[in-house]
């Protein structure tokens, strides 16, 4: 992306991401959370942060409907406003990467190609997908918010697994899978805190 003309950006001035990882103790780094609605998406994200903050970690979590409740309210659910959104809340995660949070995000983010936008804007060597996983049937039984009932009766347009596609990760991808049809919510909050430790403890805490 190109800089619009007139802007002088200050980056090259401002104190580096290494400081404040150092002042912090920790490495920075953005967990992806996506999956359906009802899912386990901000239930997870939660259960973790609670459990690195008692370590001591400093995160911030990033959860789609706080984000579209302010940040992001003047957009809907087209693939267009989906794409704008994604690429916003990438932003920010990165703005919270920059000053050595760990960040966990909590969006739907249905498709490969919007997944791969967050990657591009974060860094891949700083970008972890994890796929929550619980199918579409499991989910509108859950139905914590009331949005499958709502879509059955036509109430919510493009409502993802029905109106709207979702695509799971391919076979092969990087992306870590929680399959929350299978595991508890211990058990699936056990699993990915054997994967994200060893990916934001400094040196010191090795």
């Amino acid at each position: 992306m190109s800089t619009p003309e007139n802007i002088h950006t200050e980056f090259h001035r401002m104190l580096g991401r290494e400081a404040k990882e150092a002042q912090l103790k920790q490495r920075g780094h953005v967990f992806w959370f996506y999956g359906l609605s009802g899912s386990g998406k901000s239930t997870l994200a939660n259960a973790l942060e609670r459990k690195l903050v008692e370590r001591g970690f400093v995160t911030k979590i990033l959860d789609g409907d706080n984000i579209r409740s302010r940040l992001n309210r003047d957009l809907g659910f087209s693939d267009e406003d989906r794409w704008e959104n994604i690429r916003r809340i990438s932003e920010v995660a990165r703005l919270f990467l920059d000053s050595g949070h760990v960040v966990f995000t909590s969006f739907i983010t249905p498709k490969r190609e919007l997944r791969e936008l967050a990657s591009d804007i974060v860094g891949s060597a700083d970008f972890t997908p994890v796929y929550v996983k619980a199918d579409f049937e499991t989910c509108a039984k859950r139905d914590v918010k009331g949005l499958y009932a709502k879509a059955a009766a036509g109430g919510v347009k493009h409502f993802t697994g029905k109106d709207s596609s979702f695509e799971e990760p391919e076979a092969g991808s990087v992306d870590w899978v929680i399959d929350t049809d299978r595991q508890s919510e211990a058990e699936s909050l056990q699993a990915l805190l054997d994967q994200v430790l060893p990916l934001i403890q400094s040196d010191s805490q090795a």
